[in-house]
Formats: C-alpha cells, structure tokens, sequence
C-alpha cells in the first residue's frame, strides 16, 4: 500500500512558505503523493494554485488534486486547469472529484446547490471530452493545453454512499474515501462497496482505493491539537456535531498511526493518504519514520 501526505493547507499557522517547504519535503521522503484539496469559505489557499506550486518544486510523488468539487466550477476551466497541472508534473497528476457538502462554498461561488449529483455526472462526461481532445462547441478549438497522459488522469470519485457509488462506477476509475478517525470497518466497508458497484455496473477493472484519515504527529499534546483541528474543520456541520466527531478521531502517536495503516492495507487500500492536523514539518519526520519501519518490515 503507497502513502501519500496531503499539505496541512487547513491546520491554524499555514504560511507563505509551508507549501513549497511541505512539497519538496514530502517528494524526498518515502510518499507516494501530494494532494491538496478544495474549500472555499475556510481559511485554506486556492487548491489549483497550489497544486501548481506543489508540481513545480517535487520531481517524484504523484501531485493529487484531492477533492474537486467539479459542481461548483465551468467544465471548460477545469479541462485547462487539469492540462496545465498535468504538464507541470509531467503526468504525475491524478484527480478525485465530487459534490462536496458545504453549501457556503457553492453560495461564494454563485453556484446551484441543487442536483450536485446529476451535475457531477454531466460534468465528468464533458470534461472527459474536453480532455479527450474535443471542442467544446461547433466551431471551437479544443481546450488547451493537451495532457501529458493521453486523455488526462485517472478521475477518483469521492463517493462514501450507495447511490452515489453506484453512479461513480460508470464513470470512475476509482474511489478517493476517506474515514475522519481512520476506522477499520468504515475503510473495508467503502473499499467492499467500491468493489460491489464496480462489478454490478459490468466493469472488467477493479477499483483503485484511496482512503485517509486526519491525524497529528510531532507536536506537543498531539491529542489535543486532533482533536481542536477536527472540530475547527468540521464547524460547518454546527458545534454539537464537530465536537462529538472530533472526540473520535486518534490518530496522534506512531503507534496508533501504525495499526491504521495496517487495517487500511489489510481493507485493500491501495494509497492512504495522511492528512496533518499541523504545520509543524516535524510531522514529515515522524510520518516517515512510520512508512520507513513499514516497508523495512515488507522486505524483512
């Protein structure tokens, strides 16, 4: 199982010089990606400016757009947005896409909140068109720039329940899940579920995996600043409900960190991705010692 790492883009003291620093320190350490993801109304930088950044300074890990939230975007904009990310990174560019949950963001955006996921279907069609090299109208020139991957990325599905799993298997190449504590079943239960719907909708490939988890290593009362993250992240849902799942969440010591990956590799995942409630680049180190001490035992 590859481990990725995600910026810390949504954890209090993100600075001018955390993405460059992160990236490069993610790309010459044993991870397999750098993934960012998209909100609007928070205190976080603009994902694809991001991801740019983050594909200009790294040479190895995939570079992860981790979540699009396609509804809220013209089609045409992100078929230029995902070319351009694409030939950044030389084609180390994968996208997972979906409806998202904030209806804040969708108002910033002057966006419909309604039909996200008939929208998300229409939209992953034409983008796919779009990145297939064809016009976007009669008489139109192709959107540029041309992917380095012919016919752009793999496009993940955030999809966590049924109905939406099964729409996302005529479409996806895969699922991008995620489980706040990092919850066995919870990852084996989207992973078996992938599975199912992929096989229903007669697709002769399996589902790549990708799941995570918050977590906080490195720092000081690691615990603490989980869990305060969590319900800082989660305050959109109402106070109530962000503090009651963010007493859930535990992974904040290597050891715990550990069995999680475990667990996730024993589900079938096939990258997990660690989503740091810090900045503090300490976390990289001990991240990586985690991943190290996991693939010494692979080859043991």
């Amino acid at each position: 199982m590859q481990i990725g790492v995600a910026l810390p883009q949504m954890a209090p003291g993100y600075g001018p010089g955390t993405t460059l620093d992160w990236a490069r320190r993610i790309d010459s350490g044993p991870f397999s990606s750098v993934s960012v993801g998209e909100r609007v109304t928070f205190s976080n930088p603009e994902m694809v400016a991001t991801l740019g950044a983050c594909a200009a300074v790294t040479e190895r890990v995939q570079v992860l757009a981790n979540l699009w939230v396609l509804p809220q975007h013209p089609t045409a904009m992100v078929a230029q947005q995902i070319g351009t990310l694409d030939q950044l990174s030389d084609g180390r560019l994968e996208v997972a896409v979906g409806v998202g949950g904030r209806e804040h963001d969708y108002r910033a955006l002057g966006a419909e909140f309604t039909r996200r996921h008939q929208q998300l279907d229409d939209k992953v069609a034409e983008l796919k068109s779009l990145l297939g090299g064809e016009p976007p109208f009669e008489g139109a020139d192709p959107v540029g720039p041309a992917c380095v991957q012919p016919g752009g990325p793999i496009i993940l599905a955030g999809a966590m329940g049924p109905k939406a799993m099964r729409r996302a298997a005529r479409w996806a190449d895969g699922i991008s899940g995620f489980s706040i504590a990092g919850d066995a079943e919870e990852i084996a239960a989207a992973g078996a579920l992938a599975d199912r719907c992929w096989a229903e909708a007669g697709r002769t490939t399996t589902p790549r995996k990708v799941s995570g988890c918050f977590t906080a290593l490195g720092v000081t009362d690691a615990s603490e600043a989980l869990r305060s993250f969590t319900a800082r992240y989660l305050g959109f849902l109402g106070p109530e409900l962000a503090e009651l799942v963010a007493g859930t969440v535990r992974a904040s010591s290597p050891e715990v960190l550990a069995a999680i990956l475990d667990d996730a590799e024993q589900a079938g995942c096939d990258e997990f991705i660690l989503v740091p409630a810090v900045t503090d680049p300490n976390f990289l180190e001990v991240a990586a010692e985690v991943v190290g001490a996991r693939s010494a035992t692979d080859f043991a």
